[in-house]
């Protein structure tokens, strides 16, 4: 435990003034993708079969809590097909939008990182380019300082980018999931109430059937006069 801490202290005595900005940055970073995680987090859900989903959109009140008030939703005072297309729009329009915004704000956070352990790697050049101009007994020590702040910069920025990239992917991947799975619902949902709403049950035919016609029979023939 020791050796960990003695390594993050020298990492940020060496890796210059960006280490502060970098600090900074990892802690909302890591924040933000704990918040989405949690927030996309639908394994229960997305993982129901269609047979209990059936379930659920006809029984509501045995479906768990966090899909409870869901199904309630779009089933509470709906008179056509058009309601329920949409409810589920809104559900869409409410939560699938608020997590494309937090997994666009972590992608930002994400690329954010190595641009700031490439400004680091900037300004530990410079700082070894200046000592180079100068000259003098000093000179090996600032140029020895400049390298090693500029690749701990770029190593820092790496290493806290690439969590971050880990976890907006999974965090990408569950939010597919949980729209999959509204989509699901809304299909079965839609099943459910067809026979209730008029226009909504479909009558198909073969191709090539025809439909059975009545009989016609041919009329009796009228008896022929004779003239006298």
């Amino acid at each position: 435990m020791n050796e960990i801490f003695q390594t993050m202290w020298h990492t940020w005595t060496t890796g210059g003034s960006v280490m502060a900005a970098m600090v900074l940055l990892s802690l909302v970073m890591y924040a933000s993708a704990a918040h989405l995680l949690l927030s996309a987090h639908h394994r229960g859900l997305t993982r129901a079969t269609d047979i209990v989903l059936r379930n659920w959109v006809a029984k509501p009140d045995v479906a768990p809590a966090s899909v409870r008030e869901l199904v309630r939703y779009t089933q509470d005072e709906i008179h056509s097909v058009k309601d329920i297309e949409g409810r589920f729009r809104e559900v869409e329009a409410s939560q699938v939008t608020d997590l494309d915004r937090r997994i666009s704000f972590l992608n930002v956070l994400v690329v954010s990182a190595p641009l700031f352990g490439l400004l680091g790697t900037v300004l530990g050049m410079l700082l070894t380019f200046k000592a180079i101009g100068v000259g003098g007994s000093s000179a090996s020590e600032i140029i020895a300082k400049g390298i090693s702040e500029a690749l701990v910069a770029t190593q820092t920025g790496m290493m806290v980018a690439v969590p971050g990239l880990i976890m907006a992917s999974i965090a990408k991947r569950w939010r597919n999931e949980y729209v999959a799975f509204l989509a699901r619902l809304e299909s079965i949902t839609l099943r459910h109430f067809r026979p209730e709403f008029p226009g909504m049950t479909r009558v198909f035919t073969r191709d090539g059937a025809t439909a059975a016609r009545p009989a016609t029979h041919p009329a009796p023939a009228k008896p022929e006069t004779v003239l006298a």
